[in-house]
């Protein structure tokens, strides 16, 4: 996985060429993150090479240009944000893309970043990142995004006794039990986690 300074340079490359229809000039990077070098620029250039991202080609006007590797748009999904593993906090929508293994590329899927560590008994630890496959349906024991007032939870799904049971997988916390006052919407359910070693 890339490391966010890394991915965010990708993402403006990428963004610039959807929105432009070209690649940008080294100029165009500087002043878009913000560089005060070009030299600085060259440096993620290489690096973004050396992983296979990005190929140097020649421009239509002889000049070199960028190129997205389709590699890198096969095996990426989009953030959408954070979701809390013990209070819940809004997710909000960005337009992120991190590499996720193969298996998990779906239209269906997306990735959230975990704050907190309400789900530690069960892997999830606080900076995972998580894949979600969208789905308004849940089963007894399924972790699952949960839209519970208005605010995202990471959570085991369950139905007690008296209805909707939220339960985290960590002591420290209590089960969150869904009353006919709440408003509960499930968002997906978890099919992987996984960690960024720097």
């Amino acid at each position: 996985m890339l490391s966010p300074k890394k991915q965010k340079f990708l993402d403006f490359i990428k963004n610039f060429i959807t929105r432009n229809d070209r690649p940008p000039t080294f100029v165009e990077i500087m002043k878009g993150l913000k560089f005060s070098s070009l030299g600085t620029i060259n440096w993620y250039i290489v690096q973004l090479e050396s992983e296979g991202l990005i190929k140097r080609v020649k421009g239509s006007n002889g000049k070199r240009a960028l190129s997205i590797l389709e590699k890198n748009i096969d095996n990426r999904l989009p953030m959408l944000g954070l979701v809390a593993a013990g209070m819940p906090i809004e997710v909000f929508e960005n337009i992120e893309y991190v590499d996720v293994p193969s298996k998990y590329i779906n239209n269906e899927n997306y990735v959230l970043k975990v704050d907190g560590n309400s789900m530690i008994d069960d892997g999830i630890l606080d900076g995972d990142y998580i894949v979600v496959k969208k789905s308004q349906i849940a089963r007894a024991g399924d972790t699952v995004v949960a839209i519970l007032n208005g605010e995202a939870t990471l959570k085991r799904y369950y139905i007690g006794k008296k209805g909707v049971e939220l339960h985290p997988r960590n002591k420290k916390y209590n089960t969150i039990h869904v009353t006919t006052e709440d408003e509960l919407y499930i968002q997906g359910q978890v099919l992987g986690v996984f960690r960024e070693y720097n």
